[in-house]
């Protein structure tokens, strides 16, 4: 990690943490997700830089070593769209390949959307093509215990977090998510309620890793965490007739709790996601979880290399 460069960017009135390493004239954008940060992309930065290119990742908004914006509360995914692109003009950038997990994914799709001239190529892990908003991700169809949910609701998962640090709240993510159901509370507990205090990290994961990211979320909270993705999904972003025509790839884990979302593993095998990304190539990666890019980062990185070659 020595190679890693941190610095503070001035992007559309916030500082950002950015993190680059690689001097290739091809730049990869990578996008985390939540409860992750810059350095859930650690594995794959720093062997894109090694092959060639030159890896940027960054705190988003209020998240980890990044500025809060000035009121969290009305944060929105279309902010986190203008925020890439500014980011990129920032740092001079004409054009790059964006990486996204989790709710970066979303990022990914609607800057390609919205201007796909500044987007060389789309891999996007754990989430298929969709648009926040109404149509996105259909809430009313998941249990009403789901986490999704219950973190949408003002208060609820601030209340949930509370009664534990930082660090374990961290550690309760890492471990709810790699499960492959979905994580659904009973109506007389709540998310953390679903982990055994005894469960220990996945063997990917070490106290390390788990310090590193405790210690990035003691600094930023989660106030706009929790707006960005949870609170804003339903909100319309006003992107309509979306189409992605950059070359894209989709690394799913077949482990995943996406993948039983309702409707959400016929969309991938049955290729209706190609309606809107029609040179999307998907791999579905038998073991893998929510968490693949740190789970299984070499096959994860030989998948991304092979793609960014190819483009």
């Amino acid at each position: 990690m020595e190679k890693i460069q941190h610095s503070h960017v001035q992007v559309r009135g916030l500082k950002l943490h950015v993190v680059q390493t690689g001097t290739g004239p091809k730049v990869v954008l990578f996008l985390h997700g939540f409860p992750e940060i810059w350095y859930s992309w650690r594995h794959q930065m720093i062997t894109v830089a090694n092959a060639g290119f030159r890896a940027v990742a960054f705190d988003c908004r209020g998240y980890g070593l990044s500025d809060h914006p000035p009121e969290p509360e009305k944060a929105n995914f279309n902010d986190l769209a203008d925020e890439v692109v500014a980011l990129l003009d920032s740092l001079a950038i004409d054009k790059a390949f964006l990486v996204g997990k989790d709710f970066g994914a979303f990022s990914a799709f609607m800057v390609a959307v919205t201007h796909p001239e500044r987007v060389l190529g789309v891999t996007t892990l754990g989430i298929p093509f969709l648009i926040p908003g109404p149509l996105g991700i259909q809430l009313d169809l998941l249990p009403k215990g789901f986490y999704v949910i219950r973190w949408a609701e003002p208060g609820r998962a601030e209340a949930d977090f509370g009664r534990f640090d930082v660090k374990t709240v961290v550690r309760n993510i890492y471990i709810l998510f790699c499960r492959s159901e979905l994580q659904v509370a009973g109506d007389n507990e709540e998310i953390m309620d679903l982990v055994d205090p005894s469960t220990p990290l996945p063997p990917w994961f070490t106290e390390e890793d788990l310090d590193v990211y405790a210690t990035l979320y003691q600094n930023s909270g989660f106030r706009t965490a929790l707006q960005v993705p949870y609170r804003c999904l339903q909100l319309d972003c006003g992107i309509t007739n979306p189409k992605v025509r950059a070359p894209s790839l989709l690394i799913m884990g077949e482990k995943d709790y996406v993948m039983k979302f309702p409707g959400m593993e016929d969309y991938m095998r049955k290729g209706i996601v190609k309606q809107f990304m029609p040179n999307l190539d998907i791999t579905f990666m038998p073991e893998g979880n929510h968490f693949v890019q740190e789970q299984l980062p070499e096959q994860v990185n030989e998948l991304i290399l092979t793609f960014l070659n190819k483009n």
